[in-house]
């Protein structure tokens, strides 16, 4: 996977986890594709801290993923769901197809 791919999914399971400052920072990074010195001018910081934070974050990122392992479980039912829609697509069944798909699309939006 992507470094910045991996990232941003952690974002989306930890972000909560992070203050508002690291949570913002790197989201602009990550996200928005802003360069360091573009997130460090409006918060008045140097290129350098900004660098600093996102390496910080970065590790307490994949020290939460270490320990409890959420951003992976969920790539692999993402996997899982995906494997199962196109399976169904191969049901001649209509009705037990479309209830197949509509719900792995259920499970999918819970993801």
């Amino acid at each position: 996977m992507a470094k910045e791919l991996k990232f941003v999914m952690l974002l989306d399971c930890y972000g909560d986890l992070l203050t508002e400052h690291q949570r913002s920072i790197m989201e602009l990074y990550y996200c928005e594709d802003l360069s360091l010195a573009e997130i460090g001018q409006p918060l008045d910081i140097t290129r350098q801290a900004v660098r600093s934070i996102i390496k910080r974050t970065e590790e307490i990122l994949l020290n939460y993923e270490e320990k409890l392992g959420f951003a992976e479980r969920l790539g692999k039912m993402r996997e899982c769901f995906g494997r199962i829609e196109a399976a169904a697509e191969h049901i001649t069944d209509e009705a037990a197809r479309n209830i197949i798909l509509s719900e792995t699309a259920k499970g999918t939006e819970l993801l």
